[in-house]
């Protein structure tokens, strides 16, 4: 398998390569030249384990290391630390170090960075920039703890995650690590991020302190195609739970902001799962329910800090592998329609991308019907849901009502209801004042007696270890603080 960039730059880049470099030389995302259909290969195999179907997604994509090495890092990515749960049709993604889906994917990368780091012979200490809007970062930061050759750093917005999200980060142990808060939103820092990328002039002066850049954020293939293997997954668990019969069609159901999540079960179809329809889930920040409805995808707006803070999101960096596919792999193309976001703030798709966008639907959620879906679903099945994951649920019922389309469907469901208890019990009508979010914790559990991950408990007796601050238009500063490089 070989990789290319969405703009045409780079046409024969190895998995190895791909990985380390995070982001093509031109600025678009490396996509595989090709997807292996192997679905067939699951007929009589629906009991697999998760990691023995994660091996056998992800070795169909990272050829440069054989069966042993995928397997090993599968092993070291998961075993005893992450799981797959399936309730009711609700996949629980959360059940890892930092309760949210995004560990899946950030406790392999360091696993097959490390390996592709050998593979291509590199010297130099690899540095991870990642930006976050809640989840991203604590799963990079835990996943690269304290792993030789590699360097973290973590930008979020300040004021644009949960008190539970934040303090996760800021007390994450690792010598190897540092989280700065920006005094901007999560778009501020993806662009300072990929603005450091696209600086040549700045890299060249990493590399000559021995330092190489690469990304933590989905815009990595190798955070990308370990998220394919939910997919598999959660349909087999249909299957095994005799809610469908091995080859029926599902629609899948994503609360996204970044596009990564829901681009992955695209990928997961064009590998030959039977998904139908995607529903893609947006909240008030509906950049996405607006483009899947109009083909115009306008940034130009105020961004809302809403109960979902993952999702508080206007530029949906992984929306240009699902263009590249929906135009023919037209590079040019994607050229021009990046550059009208970037220098004009929108984009109109031509004729041909809608067509291709036909399997896809879009909608948001208002906070109102967020609580709703949370109340909803407690008082009628008694499960307890996260905020964006109720983003899903709600948007999957107007969906419904519009089309009375009842295939069987699959709701990604992204974070422990534990990371947002404020918004949890107020939309279960409990009281709140006076109690801060680690006191609402306890509340909710004695509740609803719903378990507490493990990693969420006594988070707030933790020494905070990060107390980093920078505006958003200056985040090389800390980083070249963080790497101990002059600023000449």
């Amino acid at each position: 398998m070989r990789f290319i960039s969405t703009r045409g730059g780079e046409q024969d880049i190895s998995s190895s390569k791909a990985i380390i470099n995070g982001i093509s030389k031109d600025g678009g995302l490396y996509v595989p030249r090709n997807f292996p259909n192997i679905f067939k290969d699951f007929k009589d195999k629906t009991s697999l384990t998760y990691e023995e179907i994660a091996f056998k997604v992800i070795k169909e994509y990272f050829t440069d290391f054989n069966d042993e090495e995928i397997k090993l890092a599968i092993n070291g990515a998961y075993e005893k630390r992450f799981k797959v749960e399936l309730k009711n049709n609700f996949l629980e993604l959360y059940h890892g170090p930092t309760s949210a889906f995004k560990d899946a994917a950030l406790l392999f990368l360091p696993q097959i960075m490390g390996l592709a780091k050998k593979k291509l012979n590199l010297d130099e200490e690899i540095v991870i920039l990642a930006a976050t809007s809640g989840d991203t970062g604590k799963a990079a930061l835990e996943g690269f703890k304290d792993i030789d050759g590699f360097r973290v750093m973590v930008y979020y917005p300040k004021d644009g995650v949960s008190p539970v999200q934040e303090m996760q980060m800021l007390t994450q142990e690792g010598n190897n690590l540092r989280v700065v808060g920006i005094r901007g939103n999560f778009d501020d820092a993806q662009r300072g991020v990929k603005d450091i990328f696209g600086d040549n002039e700045f890299k060249e002066k990493l590399i000559q302190n021995k330092f190489l850049l690469s990304s933590a954020n989905s815009i990595n293939i190798g955070r990308l195609i370990p998220q394919i293997v939910y997919y598999f997954y959660g349909y087999l668990q249909l299957v095994n739970k005799q809610k469908i019969k091995f080859g029926d069609k599902i629609n899948v159901v994503v609360p996204t902001g970044n596009f990564g999540n829901i681009l992955a079960s695209y990928y997961a179809k064009e590998m030959g799962l039977p998904i139908a329809k995607f529903i893609c889930a947006s909240n008030e920040n509906n950049v996405l329910s607006d483009f899947f409805k109009k083909g115009i995808y306008d940034k130009r707006r105020e961004l809302i800090l809403t109960e979902s803070p993952s999702m508080d999101i206007l530029v949906s960096s992984n929306l240009e592998r699902l263009l590249f596919e929906a135009s023919g792999r037209d590079c040019n193309e994607i050229k021009n329609l990046m550059k009208d976001l970037s220098e004009n703030g929108i984009y109109k798709v031509n004729e041909k991308i809608i067509n291709g966008l036909k399997d896809f639907y879009g909608n948001y959620a208002t906070s109102e019907e967020v609580y709703k879906a949370i109340s909803d679903v407690y008082n009628k099945e008694g499960y307890l849901i996260d905020t964006h994951t109720a983003v899903a649920y709600a948007v999957l019922n107007k969906y419904i009502s519009e089309t009375r389309d009842e295939t069987p469907y699959l709701i990604a469901s992204t974070a422990s209801p534990y990371k947002f208890p404020r918004s949890i019990l107020g939309a279960l009508g409990l009281e709140l004042s006076g109690i801060d979010d680690f006191e609402v914790i306890e509340k909710l559990y004695n509740f609803s007696k719903v378990k507490v991950p493990f990693n969420l408990k006594g988070l707030n007796n933790k020494e905070v270890i990060h107390n980093f601050i920078c505006e958003c238009n200056e985040l090389k500063k800390p980083l070249l603080d963080f790497l101990g490089i002059i600023n000449d």
